[in-house]
């Protein structure tokens, strides 16, 4: 199980990293989409830099565990608000990215659980 849960951590990392640089870099066709559902752009920076030390937790939880599964809940809180953003908005074309990653950040989360 030890290494299911570090190609998950792994995989997640890489994904979420791929999914903070376009709100870091305030990519015009990302940001559309989230200014439309009301998202402020003071805000882009701060959700790709949540999406980063993700990312990171899930890194270094493959050493320290107990950070890993933090990490891991974190990742699934902040697109379970992603998610919920899309509904609120009335977004059902945009809604399958945000929660495919939210159920594969599951993964790592009851991984984390099953090599502590």
């Amino acid at each position: 199980m030890y290494i299911a849960y570090v190609v998950t951590a792994v995989v997640l990392s890489l994904v979420l990293v791929l999914s903070a640089v376009p709100d870091i870099t305030r990519d015009p066709k990302i940001t559309q989409g989230m200014k439309a559902l009301g998202v402020p752009d003071s805000w882009f920076l701060s959700l790709g830099l949540i999406k980063i030390a993700g990312a990171l937790g899930l890194l270094v939880g493959i050493a320290y565990r107990p950070l890993g599964i933090a990490a891991a809940i974190g990742v699934v809180l902040y697109f379970l608000g992603a998610v919920s953003t899309h509904v609120r908005g009335g977004d059902t074309k945009g809604i399958s990215l945000p929660a495919t990653i939210m159920v594969v950040a599951v993964a790592p989360l009851a991984l984390g659980f099953a090599t502590v």
